[in-house]
């Protein structure tokens, strides 16, 4: 089989969990994450969680732990900490995690990043991997980056990115 009859077999709904990782918003200042769980609703699929937490490593790896415990849930969108300030771990403490890591997602991410911010794509370390069966996607915090991972990449490929790595 090739691309889209896989993609034809994906499955259309799936139940994610979002995570926010920030030292400066809360639940009321939060735009990206509403944002994620509004387009996740409007495209049919189930929120299975929503947590902000600090940009804390152990906190970061517990409840990415959280999320993926639950046997139904199949995707965890983070967004947040993927910079390259100090205070910046998300990538450091999630990559070492997957079991998988879809190098296209970030690299796609950044091209199209790209098109619409220039060079400052370069500090963008979007990354995508596969954790205990689960797709895991770790977004920036921005509600622009976010909007375009969502809108170009994730709600196009979720059901597709899930199927795969669930065979």
């Amino acid at each position: 089989m090739g691309y889209h009859e896989h993609k034809n077999l994906s499955p259309v709904n799936i139940k994610a969990g979002i995570l926010i990782i920030s030292d400066t918003r809360s639940m009321s200042s939060d735009e990206s994450g509403k944002l994620i769980c509004r387009l996740l609703e409007e495209n049919g699929h189930q929120l299975a969680g929503f947590n902000l937490i600090k940009n804390e490593g152990e906190s970061i790896i517990n409840a990415i732990n959280a999320f993926t415990s639950d046997p139904q849930l199949q995707a965890v969108i983070a967004s947040g900490g993927t910079g390259l300030s100090k205070r910046d771990i998300t990538i450091e403490t999630v990559s070492p995690l997957f079991e998988k890591k879809m190098e296209g997602f970030g690299e796609l991410f950044r091209s199209l990043s790209y098109q619409e911010i220039g060079t400052g794509c370069i500090m963008s370390r979007a990354q995508a991997g596969v954790y205990c069966g689960k797709i895991v996607i770790c977004l920036p915090g921005s509600l622009k980056a976010v909007k375009l991972a969502m809108e170009k990449i994730i709600l196009p490929e979720l059901g597709h990115m899930v199927r795969e790595a669930t065979r």
